[in-house]
């Protein structure tokens, strides 16, 4: 054990068993190094490149798997030697020192960074590199990104990064911890893509349901009559096809004044439209605006400036926060005359059919799409008379609802999973949880089982 005064922000040295040691980073691994970047405009350092050269853009790409193999982009021998990078072996411990500090994964070969990491060679014989990896992701990462200091970015610089010390108990029991960590990890990791993937085939459901009701109604079998114009192919025989500034009886653009943290009136921005309703938070506010500017219940807006992607999704107005609300320059309100109910609008142009269309329509630009009100008001969309509006909007409400509950229900199951996966990583990589060689067969064999009902249960009781 290192003699040498503990830096007061390792507490986590309190939690440590009596049978570990601790020493600070650059005691008990061989070498810590930085990454860089080749001169973009010298072909020598990147044509015919064959090492792989790995940026904070391989890592969200790599999900949350350890090891990484691969990146976007490749530089030559010539360039690693350009730009003082170093080429590290497998199984280095690569942290992110900038963006996303304490984002950690292994070099699953030989690779080399950008400057924006700091990577740990492990001493094999006293620190095991996985072990290293999970203190990492248990808390030595979140201290890092604490600790950082920000000028124009926060970065965590090598020189301190060398100096915090870690625990950590004899080799075997490193590799027995990491071990056990690997397959409860694979097993979670399983468990959390199994929930989104039924997340995913929800929404496709929910989309589904919204466009055959808007399109076809909700009557069994109704008599069809074709259309085949914008992105309507047929709808019952005595529904209108309309265009959308035909059911209006307003159009207007939002305020263009500066925002502040408070006011009276809050703005509504294009963040807080969320699959078709109004989500009220990092509101910000102005002191005055127009009456004519302020929401109406009913009103619906959609958002006409933003990524290709994004651009038309619309959310509708229910009130709420004391019902004085009004919206940025960049949404657009649309306030319905007599022939339309707002609830049914609001599911239509928020159907997959119409808003692949709408986008069609926007006027690209760079890295953003304009779908201004012209075009919107120009859009043809399926209309029943009122009544029949009022009761495909109750039957969509109720639906979606049902399928909104599920959502919810599993995006819990989710959010659980990967706290309890923090939590495990943080127990054993401070010793509160001691590892056993039972303990490691047990969780190999749940992690080829697969079974996330056990995985909920053993969560329900942690």
């Amino acid at each position: 054990m290192g003699s040498h005064r503990l830096d007061e922000g390792a507490r986590w040295l309190a939690l440590k068993p009596q049978d570990w040691q601790h020493d600070r980073l650059k005691d008990v691994v061989r070498r810590i190094v930085g990454g860089g970047t080749p001169s973009s405009s010298d072909p020598d350092c990147w044509v015919d490149g064959d090492i792989v050269w790995v940026t904070p853009t391989d890592f969200s790409r790599n999900g949350s798997r350890a090891e990484i193999y691969d990146s976007e982009r490749r530089i030559t021998f010539a360039g690693l030697n350009s730009c003082g990078a170093s080429l590290l072996p497998k199984s280095a411990v690569i942290m992110a020192s900038r963006a996303t500090i304490g984002a950690v994964r292994i070099a699953g070969t030989e690779l080399a960074t950008n400057q924006g990491f700091i990577s740990f060679v492990c001493d094999e014989r006293r620190l095991h590199h996985r072990f290293l990896y999970y203190v990492i992701l248990g808390y030595l990462g979140e201290y890092f990104a604490e600790i950082a200091p920000s000028t124009t970015f926060a970065e965590i610089s090598r020189g301190k990064a060398k100096l915090e010390a870690v625990a950590f108990p004899d080799l075997p029991d490193q590799k027995r911890i990491a071990a056990y960590l690997d397959a409860r990890c694979a097993a979670i990791d399983a468990a959390v893509t199994a929930k989104r993937r039924q997340l995913e085939v929800l929404n496709e459901v929910r989309e589904s349901v919204i466009e055959r009701a808007v399109t076809l109604g909700i009557a069994p079998d109704p008599p069809l009559r074709r259309v085949g114009r914008d992105w309507i192919e047929a709808v019952p025989g005595h529904w209108e096809i309309v265009r959308v500034k035909r059911i209006i009886s307003r159009m207007d653009y939002g305020i263009s004044q500066s925002t502040e943290q408070e006011g009276r009136y809050p703005v509504l921005k294009m963040g807080h439209l969320q699959a078709g309703e109004i989500r009220y938070r990092d509101l910000d506010f102005v002191d005055a605006v127009p009456d004519n500017l302020l929401l109406r219940e009913g009103d619906l807006l959609y958002n006409r400036t933003n990524s290709p992607d994004q651009v038309g999704k619309a959310a509708l107005f229910r009130g709420g926060i004391d019902e004085e609300v009004t919206f940025a320059s960049y949404l657009v309100r649309l306030r319905m005359n007599h022939r339309a109910d707002p609830r049914f609008l609001s599911y239509v142009v928020n159907c997959r059919g119409f808003l692949s269309f709408a986008r069609k329509l926007a006027i690209p630009s760079v890295q953003q799409s304009n779908l201004n009100s012209t075009r919107y008001g120009r859009m043809l969309i399926p209309l029943p008379a009122i009544p029949e509006q009022l009761a495909i909007a109750d039957y969509l409400d109720t639906k979606v609802g049902q399928l909104r509950a599920i959502v919810t229900t599993i995006e819990a199951q989710i959010t659980a999973l990967v706290s309890y996966r923090k939590s495990l990583i943080h127990e054993c990589v401070t010793g509160q949880r001691r590892v056993t060689e039972m303990d490691v067969e047990k969780a190999e064999r749940a992690a080829e089982l697969g079974s996330e009902a056990e995985l909920l249960r053993e969560l329900a009781h942690a």
